[in-house]
């Protein structure tokens, strides 16, 4: 999704839903963002997530980002998937 690069800090970028259909730990699922980006992950209900604007924005500093989300579950070993919004 676009944003203006005058968008205040805290400003939500994309709601996600992550989900494991396994139970007891195997099915508890946690995400964070890779860092060094100017976005941070927030929890809502459940299993969702808002990605808010961690700063304000400079389009001439950086024009676009790819933030990667990882999701692993509680298993042992865990298991992890990731995206790229």
């Amino acid at each position: 999704s676009e944003i203006s690069e005058d968008a205040p800090s805290g400003t939500v970028v994309a709601l996600l839903h992550v989900q494991d259909r396994d139970s007891g730990a195997n099915g508890e699922v946690r995400c964070a963002l890779d860092g060094g980006l100017p976005f941070r992950l927030q929890s809502s209900r459940g299993s969702y997530y808002r990605v808010l604007t961690a700063r304000e924005l400079d389009r001439e500093e950086v024009s676009e980002y790819n933030v990667t989300v990882r999701a692993w579950d509680g298993g042992s070993p865990a298991l992890w998937s990731s995206a790229v919004l």
